[in-house]
């Protein structure tokens, strides 16, 4: 599986402001950003990410999976502490 086709399904399908995917071809690690997260828990986020990409863990194009979302605000501070 391809992390540019990963983010383009995510990208298209949740309408997020930014998406980052690193991985080996079967192991994933997505940042997401997006106003959608705003309220959301931790377990709604990821279920929100794992939808559209059912597919792909069905037919194990996508093995697993390491989801961080943020809101833009979230990201915005995530980022000025861990340096980005």
């Amino acid at each position: 599986m391809d992390t540019n086709k990963i983010k383009q399904v995510l990208i298209e399908q949740l309408k997020l402001d930014e998406v980052i995917v690193n991985g080996d071809g079967s192991h994933f690690q997505i940042i997401a950003v997006g106003e959608m997260f705003n309220g959301m828990s931790r377990i709604k986020q990821q279920q929100v990410i794992y939808a559209p990409l059912m597919e792909y863990i069905a037919d194990n194009r996508i093995h697993a999976l390491s989801i961080k979302a943020y809101t833009p605000a979230e990201w915005t501070r995530d980022r000025k502490l861990n340096g980005f």
